[in-house]
């Protein structure tokens, strides 16, 4: 799969109007090219959360241009139609918690978004655990979430992330509940998956440890982004 990543352009976010207007994102720029992941650190009450939102099609921003893959999603004005579609099938969540569905194991875990999109049962079945094989997660497809580790499950959802191939993955704080080994472990596989399906990967996070692995990272203070060279150690 090819695309053009992810590309904002002056990207705006105002909640309210007249004097009690705040404006959340005053000046957006990013760009993350296919297959790779780049990270978005800054300060709570930056922004973060909002761009996040925006660029995963939850709220709409003020103005600016959002590209998404190769699809303009948002030129001072949604330009898709179904935004529920858009968000199933171009962006891909890995959040804090795995939010994996309880009573459903492993395998439906992952499967449940293509075949909630028309994708053949036992289709959908063997991409998933095609996925949960490459994170190395594949004994467990039939384990229930509750039968997990904190690591597995966090595995879970991301083969879950990635099982729709989207051009877009959206990472919010996904290694704050690991231990350092089990974060680092997050991290190299995103970088692999980045790789191996051409997503473009953004990572919020606060965590210390991974902010080294970055070969790049957007610093957002006061809703403007500042784009600086990561360190890039550990996934050469």
């Amino acid at each position: 799969m090819s695309g053009k990543g992810i590309r904002i352009n002056g990207l705006r976010k105002r909640y309210g109007e007249g004097d009690t207007a705040v404006d959340a994102l005053k000046s957006v720029d990013m760009q993350v090219a296919p297959g790779e992941v780049v990270g978005l650190v800054g300060p709570s009450g930056s922004g973060k959360s909002t761009l996040l939102k925006c660029l995963g099609a939850v709220i709409a921003p003020t103005a600016g241009e959002m590209v998404l893959g190769d699809e303009v999603i948002y030129d001072d004005g949604w330009r898709v139609r179904d935004l529920r579609a858009l968000r199933r099938d171009k962006i891909g969540f890995v959040f804090q918690a795995p939010y994996l569905i309880p009573f459903l194991d492993v395998t439906d875990n992952v499967a449940l978004l293509p075949m909630l999109a028309g994708v053949p049962n036992g289709e959908a079945r063997k991409h998933a655990l095609d996925l949960l094989t490459a994170l190395d997660v594949q004994h467990r497809a039939r384990a229930v979430p509750s039968q997990l580790s904190g690591g597995e499950q966090q595995r879970v959802a991301i083969a879950r992330g990635l099982v729709n191939r989207p051009p877009v993955i959206l990472a919010d704080e996904p290694t704050a509940p690991l231990d350092s080994e089990r974060a680092m472990a997050v991290i190299r596989i995103l970088n692999e998956m980045a790789q191996e399906y051409e997503t473009a990967i953004i990572v919020v996070t606060h965590d210390e440890k991974i902010i080294p692995t970055f070969k790049r990272v957007y610093h957002i203070r006061d809703g403007v982004t500042h784009e600086e060279a990561g360190e890039g150690k550990g996934f050469e």
